[in-house]
């Protein structure tokens, strides 16, 4: 009996010592965030500054490594509180008993033990303080600040290796050319995590002015560093799909970091793609591109396997989660196939893109991706899988990759209205905000909210428990 209770302990207390991270040693900035005079929501340190616009975090970081992780631990502070507290809550509701979650995490210490070092030492020295921003830290006695968040910046990696992963849900597409106002390149996305609310309660778009690089947002939430969800100024879309084919590593290269770098040194799809040759994923995923002159490819990408391309042959491009190229008969990806929603909602969406009345425009797109349809336009209860909109998206974005322009669905989900972000105006580098930032664009952009969270469907849904069925 006493080996029973040494033993764990004992082996706890080795994995601690093994797995620990050094931050990089910094001087972090003494500065703190000030009030503005003209917008009671826009908090400044030095030229960074955090505002809401409408529901909508949107927070711009200028500098170097240094100064955008201080400015994003001070001027985010009590949001990141409540995200990551809200993480530990939901790792308990399906991990409740305390041994247990104590295993998992120090399973996940040793398996992503070296995880820091995949990143480059700018990305750390942001984190580094990022974390040494983050004071006082209601989570140190978890683990310390550094490391745990180390581990929050590679979120999405960790979520996709495991086998139930509640990132494979997302449904994007490409439309441009002939099918759209002015032939304008749009990029709209559903970023389905299933995550804790407040993920969507407090989402973010981030204007990034790194030294010495493009100016790109990323829409994400407080403390998450990489992009999921990007458009860079010279045109530049990514979004990620999460994938399960192959087998994940530990010493691959988190992909939200790989988009980050991608969006702020690509002024292209051809050059994003020069690129992603040369790094290795750390697990299986796809990204699709979209640039300012109308490309537009799917990118298969799996550790330890050349790149698969899916380019745009016609005026659109469609994306779910099942791998189409060299490895679509992986038993991993049949999986997917077979027991989640990915086959149906890309029938649904080829099947809008298809019969879809030009032109396109932005209120189009996002009507596309609130379609709550099944397959051939029959009805679906609310919250049922098989729809291209399941309300389980984190973040709904329309892309306008050829105006440099941004709309973010304010949520809940993909209900909110959209609210525009004008990338050319907001990443330029003399920008300075004036007053509070509008929130309604003009009559003939305006995109409101959809019908169900203002006829009471929605809230009916929610309080009879927001039931989500399968779609098999």
């Amino acid at each position: 009996m006493a080996l029973l209770v040494v033993t764990p302990i004992l082996a706890h207390a080795v994995i601690l010592a093994a797995t620990g991270m050094r931050p990089p040693l910094i001087t972090p900035p003494e500065s703190s965030a000030r009030q503005a005079d003209d917008d009671p929501t826009r908090r400044e340190i030095g030229a960074s500054w955090a505002r809401k616009r409408g529901k909508i975090h949107e927070v711009r970081l200028v500098g170097d490594p240094l100064s955008t992780g201080h400015a994003h631990g001070k001027l985010l502070y009590q949001q990141q509180v409540a995200i990551e507290g809200q993480l530990h809550q939901q790792f308990a509701q399906f991990v409740p008993w305390a041994p247990a979650r104590w295993l998992v995490v120090d399973l996940a210490r040793l398996q992503f033990r070296g995880l820091d070092r995949q990143l480059s030492l700018s990305h750390r020295v942001e984190i580094a303080a990022q974390a040494a921003a983050f004071s006082p830290d209601p989570f140190s006695s978890l683990m310390g600040t550094y490391q745990r968040f180390i581990f929050l910046e590679s979120l999405y990696d960790i979520m996709l290796s495991f086998e139930h992963s509640p990132l494979i849900g997302c449904s994007s597409f490409v439309v441009t050319g002939p099918l759209t106002e002015q032939g304008h390149t749009l990029l709209g996305r559903n970023f389905d995590f299933e995550g804790p609310q407040v993920l969507d309660d407090e989402k973010a778009v981030f204007l990034m002015l790194e030294a010495g690089r493009i100016p790109y947002a990323s829409v994400a939430w407080p403390g998450f560093v990489g992009t999921t969800t990007g458009l860079n100024l010279a045109g530049l879309g990514i979004v990620i799909h999460g994938a399960r084919a192959g087998s994940a590593r530990t010493d691959g290269e988190p992909v939200a970091q790989t988009v980050r770098d991608l969006l702020g040194s690509a002024l292209n799809v051809d050059e994003a793609l020069a690129q992603l040759a040369e790094r290795a994923p750390m697990v299986p995923h796809m990204l699709l591109l979209a640039d300012a002159g109308g490309a537009a490819v799917v990118v298969e990408r799996i550790p330890g396997h050349p790149l698969h391309l899916r380019r745009r042959s016609g005026p659109s491009l469609a994306l779910t989660n099942h791998l189409e190229g060299p490895l679509a008969g992986d038993p991993s990806n049949r999986a997917v196939i077979t027991k989640t929603s990915t086959k149906i909602r890309r029938q649904r969406l080829d099947e809008i893109l298809q019969n879809v009345q030009a032109p396109i425009n932005v209120k189009r797109a996002v009507e596309i991706l609130r379609d709550k349809q099944a397959v051939g336009g029959g009805s679906l209860p609310l919250g049922h899988r098989a729809a291209i909109d399941a309300l389980i998206a984190t973040h709904s974005v329309v892309m306008d990759t050829t105006a440099r322009v941004l709309w973010v669905g304010e949520g809940p989900h993909a209900t909110g209205r959209f609210l525009r972000f004008d990338l050319v105006e907001l990443l330029a580098r003399g920008y300075q905000p004036l007053g509070p930032p509008p929130v309604d664009a003009s009559a003939v952009n305006r995109v409101p909210a959809d019908d169900i969270l203002t006829d009471g469907r929605y809230p009916s849904w929610v309080q009879s428990g927001s039931p989500h069925l399968e779609a098999r």
